[in-house]
């Protein structure tokens, strides 16, 4: 533990010294609290959603409707050749709507994607922002958004503290349409827009609410093509979303309470309004994930899992997530050989919902004690039958449960099999104490000693 503390001291430490200071004047002068008072509300918001087979040949007319004269389409290399695109790209002809395509996206995006797309965002002009694509695509759209309408602002000036300073966005940005085409991220309802932040080899990302598309146009005929993995990893990332919002710090709880409602965070704790949200897409998941994930030709399944991920997208979209979001930032930036089926063969990748999951049963293990009852009602939501367990049963249940699910969905076992071993642990613990717009969540303190020995119960699932 010694040597853990000096590696957090060293890697972490550069970030709260060179960076604090700064972000803690930049939040005063923004109106940020530095009380301890607690939160006393909430406040829900989330982007307009419309649902339906064959609707995105609509979106022509909705940009028309609001007066586009250029629009940004952003996507990535593979799905500009694919029908979704053409769909889009279609319907703006249709309607006589100029617009650029830019097709450059990263899978997994860094913080030197995000300005690729910025700089092009930039150059156009644009009036109207349209993502194409999974989550790597709208918050890279989202991005390139914030940044081209306040060109003079840098990076981190909006990114999350303490990585980041963590400024409130207070400048108008352009209208934003989101078509997702994977069921997972849920990022067509949410004011967050994630990246691999290079120089710490971990992800972290920006929230607000001013990042929200005006709409997420949800079309299930998208799905029909994705592979299997693809659909399995974009599908567990929605069960982490929904379980980690449910058990987060309650939003009672969160401090310090903000002194301008337009500063309250876009993350805000557990809440009786995400709730309702998160337990119903953990009932849909349970029921549909692995029928759409090993039958394509199951549209029904695949069809559910799109709500499924729009509804724990306006779950926790306003409640957030903890802990296993938190680890799988360094999980998937120091990612070394591993590569995953059904992306590209030549580019090491741990997918988001892979580095998300594989850490949550020994993250609800430890978690379990803070509410046993809401670990409980969140297995429950899964399938279990808690008719006749016991509470202290919970950090039992929900984790073998989980084991369970993962194990028919061939989830790889454990974080050794990504790659990792535990001299990677000091690493991994250094890239996720930082991120404390998801750790601060957790319902129970973690300091580094939890945070390595949780990332030490994640070397092997089974």
């Amino acid at each position: 533990m010694a040597s853990l503390r000096k590696f957090m001291h060293r890697e972490v430490g550069y970030l709260l010294r060179n960076n604090g200071a700064r972000c803690t004047l930049s939040r005063l002068q923004a109106g940020y609290s530095t009380t301890a008072e607690k939160e006393y509300a909430i406040e829900m918001a989330c982007s307009n959603i419309r649902y339906g087979t064959g609707v995105t040949k609509e979106v022509g007319m909705d940009c028309k409707n609001m007066g586009a004269k250029n629009v940004l389409v952003v996507t990535d290399g593979r799905l500009s050749k694919m029908k979704p695109v053409k769909t889009v790209m279609e319907a703006l002809d249709a309607q006589g709507v100029p617009f650029q395509l830019y097709d450059k996206t990263a899978v997994e995006p860094t913080d030197e994607s995000f300005k690729e797309c910025i700089d092009f965002a930039k150059a156009g002009n644009f009036d109207l922002f349209l993502a194409v694509g999974g989550g790597s695509v709208i918050d890279t759209c989202k991005a390139a958004n914030l940044y081209s309408s306040k060109p003079d602002a840098e990076l981190l000036d909006f990114v999350n503290a303490p990585i980041g300073k963590g400024l409130p966005i207070n400048h108008q940005l352009r209208p934003l349409i989101a078509v997702p085409t994977t069921a997972g991220t849920g990022s067509e309802t949410t004011g967050v827009s994630v990246f691999d932040y290079l120089p710490m080899k971990a992800k972290t990302g920006i929230a607000s609410r001013a990042l929200r598309p005006i709409l997420g146009i949800v079309d299930p005929e998208h799905l029909v093509t994705m592979p299997e993995r693809v659909t399995c990893y974009s599908g567990i990332d929605v069960l982490c979303h929904a379980i980690e919002s449910y058990t987060a710090k309650p939003y009672l709880e969160r401090v310090p309470r903000p002194t301008d409602p337009n500063l309250r965070p876009a993350y805000q704790g557990s809440n009786p309004i995400s709730d309702i949200w998160c337990l119903h897409a953990l009932r849909l998941t349970s029921k549909y994930i692995k029928r759409a994930a090993f039958n394509p030709d199951d549209f029904e399944a695949r069809a559910a899992m799109h709500l499924a991920s729009a509804y724990a997208g306006v779950g926790f979209g306003n409640s957030g997530c903890h802990l296993c979001h938190g680890m799988s930032y360094p999980i998937s930036g120091n990612v070394k050989s591993y590569t995953a089926e059904g992306y590209d063969p030549n580019i090491p990748l741990i997918p988001h919902g892979l580095s998300v999951v594989i850490s949550a049963p020994a993250v609800f293990q430890f978690t379990a004690e803070s509410n046993p009852q809401r670990h409980l009602e969140a297995a429950e939501a899964l399938g279990a039958d808690i008719s006749n367990v016991r509470k202290e049963d919970a950090g039992k249940i929900l984790p073998d449960l989980l084991r369970g699910l993962l194990d028919e969905l061939k989830v790889p076992d454990g974080l050794k099999s990504l790659g990792y071993s535990s001299d990677d642990v000091d690493t991994m613990v250094a890239g996720a104490m930082p991120q404390h717009r998801l750790v601060k969540l957790s319902p129970r303190e973690v300091h580094a000693d939890n945070m390595a020995e949780l990332f030490e119960n994640s070397m092997k699932l089974y």
